[in-house]
């Protein structure tokens, strides 16, 4: 194979990217390397480009290459309008350790078998856990405590993989094709240990497949959200895998992907197959319909969720019952078919207005984006600070109502300004 051309550069004085950062931290611990200067450290130099150059031979090419003068790209973390990286880094393959070990991986060996169920449920039983992150820690199965950990476990691989290699053991798919137990990898070859990172797909979100609930190892611990299909930021680079070892299990085959039965559902039902029915139908946009759970117990929640979840689908009449069949259970465990509309519109949820620019909301502002913004607030229950209004003129009051919405996310500092971006105007229309 052609090896690609590395070529030596000076990083800018002034750039804050990630490339030129470390560039300039690792010449301020080495001498300058001069024109007619030692041999030995023009040796060494040559030996670090070599030793490069084979690093990209082995680890797939041109993966790894990174333009001659160019910076290495800014990774994002979640959450704000000004996002810089995820803040979780990973480590290494390496063999699972601790309690949970069963020794190093065999190279070359077969994917384990799994139902999407399986994976999920082992995916569900760290968020349930709450597991720390950690890059460096081993939970109690042996497998590391940073994302691609998180993703080893759940498909049950023989040891701990990274971003770099957990394409090894899935096949490409079309982000459309999606399903349960499935991930969205995104491998920066500018800073792979830094700047990667990889989520399991729980299934979509919104009818309009734009966002979906993302399984996730990230700090502070394990978690689940609904997520930008594209994650946070680098939409055009992560990537949509399937494990090789997946399957969907058989009808009657005891596997949990297979519907369990009418008599698990209804009134007076209480097992572990009504909490499962409801997570699935809060993913899918049923979120509205509980106050509390979901839980094990069937309650008018579930029902009502469900019949939402039907009537999505066209279905009407005695197929929009409120009771799960086959055919509801089906959808709701492969990601298929429609989510539940919004309520208000009783229809496909409306797409959040384009964001009008920052220019638009500031002192002096006046525009109707204004008024659009503070009636959205008083919707989402932000509307404290009016005495009157709102209206079209941007005041202290429009300011005050976006930071406390800025801050019921989880931002802080200068990413709850009180001054709506592009994230904070998706999240509030949402």
């Amino acid at each position: 194979m052609t090896l690609p051309v590395f070529e030596e550069y000076e990083p800018a004085v002034d750039c804050a990217c990630a490339g030129c950062v470390a560039h300039r931290r690792t010449a301020a611990g080495t001498p300058p390397l001069r024109r007619g200067g030692h041999p030995a450290a023009h040796g060494a130099r040559r030996a670090l480009v070599l030793a490069t150059a084979a690093g990209v031979a082995l680890t797939g090419g041109a993966a790894w290459a990174a333009a001659p003068s160019g910076h290495a790209p800014q990774t994002a973390r979640p959450g704000g309008d000004s996002d810089t990286g995820t803040g979780s880094p990973q480590g290494q393959a390496g063999p699972l350790k601790g309690p949970g070990a069963s020794g190093s991986p065999s190279a070359g060996s077969a994917p384990r078998p799994l139902t999407r169920a399986k994976i999920m449920d082992r995916a569900q039983n760290w968020v349930t856990a709450k597991v720390p992150y950690s890059m460096e820690k081993y939970w109690s199965d042996g497998y590391r405590q940073d994302c691609s950990g998180y993703v080893s476990m759940a498909w049950g691989l023989a040891g701990n993989e990274w971003t770099g290699s957990l394409s090894a053991y899935a096949t490409r798919i079309s982000r459309q094709d999606l399903l349960p137990g499935d991930i969205l990898l995104f491998h920066n070859p500018a800073d792979p240990a830094r700047g990667s990172h990889v989520t399991i797909f729980g299934g979509w979100a919104n009818s309009a497949r734009t966002s979906y609930l993302a399984y996730e190892q990230t700090k502070p611990t394990t978690r689940k959200q609904n997520t930008p299909l594209g994650y946070w930021t680098h939409s055009d680079k992560y990537l949509a895998y399937r494990y090789k070892g997946v399957s969907d299990g058989a009808a009657g085959s005891g596997s949990s992907t297979a519907f369990p039965g009418a008599s698990r559902f209804g009134p007076g039902a209480d097992n572990a197959h009504v909490t499962r029915l409801g997570q699935m139908l809060v993913a899918r946009g049923g979120k509205r319909f509980y106050t509390t759970g979901p839980g094990p117990r069937w309650s008018e929640a579930d029902r009502r969720a469900t019949r939402a979840f039907q009537q999505a689908q066209g279905w009407k009449g005695a197929e929009a019952d409120g009771l799960p069949g086959p055919g509801t259970w089906r959808l709701l465990v492969t990601g298929g078919g429609r989510s539940i509309a919004g309520a208000a519109t009783g229809g496909s949820p409306a797409a959040a207005p384009a964001f009008p620019g920052r220019g638009r909301f500031k002192p002096g502002a006046s525009n109707s984006h204004v008024e659009r913004l503070g009636r959205q607030l008083v919707k989402k229950g932000f509307g404290a600070h009016y005495a009157s209004g709102p209206g079209p003129r941007w005041t202290e009051a429009d300011r005050r109502n976006v930071e406390a919405f800025q801050r019921a996310q989880g931002w802080r500092g200068s990413l709850a300004d009180g001054y709506p971006g592009p994230e904070t105007w998706r999240r509030l229309f949402a």
